[in-house]
């Protein structure tokens, strides 16, 4: 019987326990896949603390994986056993691929997710496997990709030519952001207390780094840019020295709240630069595609901080909370 990692009670990496399952059968429409890999993200730390609205136990977690399929549901076509596959963890985003739909949910939570040797999705949701990419790789791909792909160009417009601040460096996010924004022609900046992240993100491509614990590293920033940034990543909610980072008619894009649920910013600096504060969460089918396109086109790879089998997932856990990674902690199946 195929195991799985399933939460029955709320609470920390001692939640996570290893059981075995019955066979996934796939109904009309839905597609059973046998993963190879499965990738953590923040967001499953806080969905097995108990965190994320309308999720209940017994559950699967995890949002990314990549894998084989193994068996077809009722009218699915396109698709057939045997394919290797990747997984796009947004769920019934909906016709408007500029926002997200009212039945819209992330897998692994409310939905049972990746962290298993065999996890059920709708079929609309399963893509070809980047053909250069192994396993654990194209696992490390969806959401963190995904969320990057959207944040730069549908909300962030990203152009050639352009520079970017990617705040936190070191997270699944930013290692992605770094290559993909340099893959588009864009010169990056990252921040980060941690001067192996900075070093590190340098390796990918970003041309300099600047530590947030610093006074006045904002100033920094827009001295070293030559006049501030076009386009700041915010994964922290750390609004004001976002805008204080970017240049006059810049684009702050926001899609986390790592350093807090609330953010104080100064209007008048605000309006007066004419700066354009957005918010972006995950990504459509329509982004999805558009990641596999370019993941397939250009040479970088996502970045994977380590390797472990499914019965060590709470190690993983462990490191993810502290945020000791750089890049994605991956789950072999």
């Amino acid at each position: 019987m195929p195991q799985a990692v399933v939460v029955r009670e709320f609470g920390g990496p001692e939640s996570l326990v290893v059981e075995h399952r019955g066979e996934l059968v796939p109904g009309p429409g839905e597609v059973v896949i046998d993963l190879r890999a499965a990738a953590l993200n923040r967001r499953d730390l806080r969905v097995v603390a108990g965190g994320w609205p309308g999720v209940t136990v017994p559950l699967v977690p995890g949002s990314d994986g990549a894998g084989v399929v193994r068996a077809l549901g009722g009218g699915v076509n396109g698709i057939a056993e045997g394919d290797e596959v990747v997984v796009l963890p947004s769920l019934d985003w909906g016709d408007d691929p500029r926002v997200l739909g009212p039945s819209f949910r992330i897998l692994g939570g409310p939905d049972d997710g990746t962290f298993a040797e065999q996890v059920r999705v709708p079929a609309a949701n399963v893509f070809p496997k980047p053909a250069r990419l192994p396993f654990a790789h194209a696992a490390a791909l969806p959401l963190a990709g995904l969320t990057v792909w959207r944040a730069l160009f549908t909300r962030g417009g990203l152009h050639s030519g352009q520079s970017v601040l990617v705040l936190g460096a070191g997270a699944g996010t930013t290692t992605f952001a770094v290559q993909i924004a340099r893959a588009a022609g864009a010169r990056v900046f990252v921040t980060s207390s941690s001067q192996s992240k900075i070093t590190r993100s340098l390796e990918l491509g970003a041309e300099a780094g600047f530590d947030y614990t610093e006074e006045g590293w904002e100033q920094a920033v827009v001295a070293r840019s030559g006049g501030g940034v076009d386009l700041v990543l915010d994964s922290a909610g750390t609004w004001q020295s976002s805008v204080a980072c970017v240049r006059a008619g810049g684009r702050v894009v926001v899609f986390g709240g790592t350093a807090g649920t609330t953010a104080e910013l100064d209007v008048r600096g605000f309006y007066f630069k004419q700066i354009d504060v957005v918010g972006t969460m995950m990504g459509s089918p329509v982004d999805f595609r558009a990641l596999l396109r370019a993941c397939e086109l250009q040479t970088w790879t996502p970045i994977v901080d380590s390797e472990r089998p499914l019965a060590e997932i709470g190690d993983a856990f462990r490191r993810q909370a502290a945020s000791e990674q750089f890049g994605k902690l991956v789950l072999t199946v």
